[in-house]
């Protein structure tokens, strides 16, 4: 049998995107397909306090660069409009999205009046779960994420959010208050933070069930080369040999029989997202936490938005100056954008169809046209030879335990790789915003003096040059490995 080491880095080198951004110059982005399903996303970067392991776009909160940013991304919306989409799903991310409810608010009511829009899905933080704020949410939103990490004190602390949102208890009573008011209550968790243990982590679960969220997401931790530096040498270096057993764990707590015999409290809606039996997550039609995998293409607004649009992915620019600028003379801000080969498109599809825990065989077919075999012959391979699949015929592929668990590490390298692409924007940032970002906060605005700024400016441009020896690196090692595997097996 293939060691667990050698494993992870077969799938890793397989499915590892290290995306490398070119220049784009479109003032518009591509008019939809008749047909084809879309979601909006919507991008927010605004937040009270920066966490230092998050690698979305993020800026210092600050209610006149908020308010116009909030109006831009109505006019954006109109734009988009105009080129003839429509979507019937929203999902607004952060930042925190909920930073200014009441902008917040009228941007939904605008979605609504332009689009056909079924279902709207919203990120927060714990300290907006208050009445204030939940009953203006009541309607609009269907689907609230809030992001708890962990219910760990001294976890919380070292992710610099015991402070900003309380203790791990009164975030626990603030879910229970507001999980009535939403289809759906997501708790997004981290697994296998550098100084989680097995003990935090089942208090953790155990706090989740607690809480009466109707969903939790377990994310394992996914941090590009720079965050990974930054977590080094403040809380410990990443250690991804005892992942899986952490998700096995948090499989087995969730989704396991009850003493009694009856069914586990929660069912799987995708790798990583747990819905709890009984409510309104669960289900055929349940909303999970990634809307990648219900729709594969989507117009991305914001600033630091990313949009998957054919054969295409455009990043927006993470300057919220220049996004206000371009919306404001009639243009859109996508600043670069990467295109995806066919055989990157089949890879895209079976990663998220098998994310989603189930790949349909004649539709990739249809799509593609070639099958799934003929298409991708060395990931298929591997993942049966490795007891992946638990369904393969002609019609579908689903996942035995194993295969979820190797679908998450697929998907912990991808989402890495978006990262490394979001810190290729973030290196564009000047002047002030570059200060807010990058500086310690004692050096005026553009001091390319600040120690900080040096150090960190260094480390984005390092873990640029780390992506390309990476990728060359990776997919040599795992084409070698699984063509070794693969004879062997024969």
């Amino acid at each position: 049998m293939l060691s667990e080491r050698l494993l992870s880095k077969v799938v890793e080198g397989c499915t590892a995107n290290y995306l490398k951004l070119e220049p784009c110059t479109e003032a518009r982005m591509p008019a939809p397909v008749p047909g084809q399903p879309y979601m909006l996303y919507m991008h927010v970067p605004f937040c009270e306090r920066l966490c230092p392991y998050c690698s979305f776009n993020r800026f210092p909160f600050r209610e006149d660069r908020a308010k116009p940013y909030f109006e831009n991304m109505r006019r954006e919306m109109r734009m988009l409009k105009e080129l003839g989409y429509d979507f019937d799903s929203v999902y607004i991310g952060g930042g925190t999205p909920t930073i200014m409810i009441d902008e917040l608010c009228e941007t939904i009511d605008q979605a609504r009046d332009l689009f056909s829009i079924k279902e709207v899905s919203s990120e927060t933080n714990p300290n907006h779960l208050i009445p204030e704020y939940l009953e203006k949410l009541k309607g609009r939103v269907q689907r609230l994420s809030v992001g708890v990490q962990s219910f760990d004190d001294d976890l919380l602390r070292q992710m610099d959010r015991y402070e900003k949102y309380g203790s791990g208890r009164e975030i626990l009573e603030r879910i229970q208050e507001a999980t009535p008011y939403f289809t759906s209550m997501n708790a997004d968790m981290i697994f296998n933070f550098p100084a989680q243990t097995v003990d935090t982590l089942i208090r953790d679960i155990e706090m989740v069930v607690e809480s009466g969220a109707s969903q939790t997401t377990f994310y394992p931790l996914m941090a590009s080369p720079s965050v990974q530096r930054s977590l080094a040498a403040t809380v410990g270096a990443v250690d991804y040999n005892r992942e899986r057993e952490f998700y096995e764990i948090i499989c087995d707590l969730l989704l396991g029989d009850l003493p009694d015999g009856r069914p586990g409290l929660f069912e799987l809606g995708s790798a990583w997202t747990f819905n709890r039996r009984g409510t309104g997550a669960a289900g055929e039609d349940a909303m999970i936490d990634e809307y990648v995998v219900d729709y594969e293409e989507y117009p991305a607004i914001g600033s630091g938005g990313i949009t998957y649009l054919g054969e295409n992915l455009y990043v927006n620019t993470f300057s919220v100056r220049e996004y206000n600028e371009a919306i404001e003379h009639d243009r859109m801000s996508m600043m670069g954008k990467t295109t995806f080969s066919l055989r990157d498109r089949m890879r895209y599809r079976f990663m998220m169809q098998l994310f989603g825990l189930r790949l349909d065989k004649r539709q990739f077919e249809r799509d593609f046209g070639m099958s799934v075999e003929v298409g991708l012959p060395v990931e298929m391979a591997f993942m049966r030879l490795s007891g992946a699949f638990a369904t393969d015929n002609a019609d579908e592929l689903t996942l035995t335990p194993k295969g979820r668990y190797l679908v998450v590490v697929m998907m912990r390298q991808f989402f890495i790789g978006v990262n490394n692409l979001r810190d290729q924007a973030r290196s564009a940032l000047t002047g002030e915003e570059r200060e807010l970002i990058f500086g310690d906060g004692c050096h005026k605005a553009g001091d390319s003096e600040s120690p900080a700024y040096v150090k960190l400016e260094r480390a984005v441009a390092d873990a640029q040059e780390e992506t390309a020896a990476d990728a060359i690196a990776d997919a040599t090692d795992a084409l070698a490995a699984a063509e070794s595997f693969i004879e062997s097996a024969q």
